[in-house]
């Protein structure tokens, strides 16, 4: 009975602040932040998804799976394959394989990336261009390559 008594009082205080350290780090905490996430950045919070014709069709922060040679392609030589933009110069040098399969003029489709190009912070970093973003576009020149993607 003693023993018990004395491993209550030592050991009680650590297993009371582990049980509220749980509940407060593990459930209030991500809750709360989640709320707020919600309240002020409701797309981010959301995965950035993208709709097209009030379908969510994927998102903008993930690389989408396009196989088809009428659209662009995201990079295959990234580790992990998430990454949901190219380069500029990695858009052009699908231009001619695209132009072929789709027939779209190339300046058509050159003006289509330049007019997805995302800058880089100030003089640093390379220009991209979303893929999803790009495919979207390509969808939406009403091109009987892509009637069946309307």
């Amino acid at each position: 009975m003693k023993v018990r008594r004395e491993l209550r009082r030592n050991y009680g205080p650590a297993i009371r602040l582990a049980a509220i350290s749980l509940i407060l780090c593990g459930l209030v905490f991500p809750l709360v932040i989640t709320g707020f996430a919600q309240l002020i950045f409701p797309s981010q919070a959301n995965g950035s998804l993208v709709q097209f014709h009030g379908k969510t069709i994927g998102s903008s922060l993930v690389a989408q799976n396009f196989s088809l040679p009428i659209f662009f392609h995201p990079r295959n030589d990234s580790a992990s394959g998430v990454d949901p933009d190219i380069t500029v110069q990695d858009a052009y040098s699908q231009i001619p394989r695209i132009s072929s399969a789709a027939g779209i003029s190339v300046s058509m489709l050159q003006q289509i990336v330049n007019q997805n190009e995302e800058g880089a912070f100030w003089t640093f970093g390379t220009p991209y261009v979303n893929v999803l973003r790009l495919n979207l576009a390509l969808i939406q020149t009403s091109n009987l390559a892509y009637s069946s993607f309307q």
